[in-house]
């Protein structure tokens, strides 16, 4: 099982976020639930991210929105980054 951590910045993201989006609220909890038993899941569409982004990784909450994350493997630990449409989160 893995620890999510989550900064006080992706707090204030995610309720910015929630408020305009709070049918996605649902899909964030099992997505939430679904990362701390195995953020591997194919369900998950667990993927690396490059350029400036490099190190991160991105799941997709629905087609349009997603949540970059950090994996560190050695800690078992999720630290979520940012969540958002496609386009802000790849900013």
């Amino acid at each position: 099982m893995y620890v999510i951590v989550t900064p006080e910045q992706f707090l204030r993201v995610a309720r910015k976020f929630f408020r305009q989006h709070p049918v996605l609220q649902p899909r964030f909890a099992k997505l939430f639930d679904e990362l701390q038993h195995d953020p591997y899941q194919p369900g998950l569409r667990l993927h690396a991210l490059s350029g400036k982004l490099t190190g991160c990784y991105a799941v997709s909450l629905t087609y349009s929105y997603r949540i970059t994350l950090t994996l560190m493997m050695t800690e078992k630990e999720i630290v979520l980054l940012d969540i958002g449409s496609h386009d802000e989160v790849y900013r």
